[in-house]
């Protein structure tokens, strides 16, 4: 009895889990292939003909997209290839991640 009693005073014992509205960082499966068409970084806009897009219920298509950072858009140009990620602000669609392929 009195080594139960031990083991449950360890420190470890009382550690707490993350607060359930953590934001978790954005898994590789939430990613989406796709090729650059068009960057404007003047309105923050790029047009991206990608592939379905699960999660949002989205077939494939080429179209244009908010990015969240304009600083997104230093990271690719027309032509490349890339997995991207989007999500819904409101009713508009927005690229929130963006990783070229090389």
């Amino acid at each position: 009895m009195l080594s139960v009693t031990a083991a449950a005073w360890t420190p470890g014992a009382f550690a707490q889990a993350a607060p359930a509205n953590q934001a978790a960082a954005p898994a590789s499966a939430d990613l989406t292939d796709g090729e650059i068409r068009k960057v404007d970084k003047t309105t923050g806009k790029i047009t991206i003909k990608h592939g379905r897009i699960k999660h949002l219920d989205m077939p494939a298509m080429t179209m244009v997209f908010q990015a969240r950072d304009a600083t997104l858009l230093d990271k690719v140009q027309a032509g490349d290839k890339v997995r991207f990620g989007a999500d819904k602000d409101g009713e508009k669609l927005i690229v929130t991640d963006i990783q070229p392929i090389r």
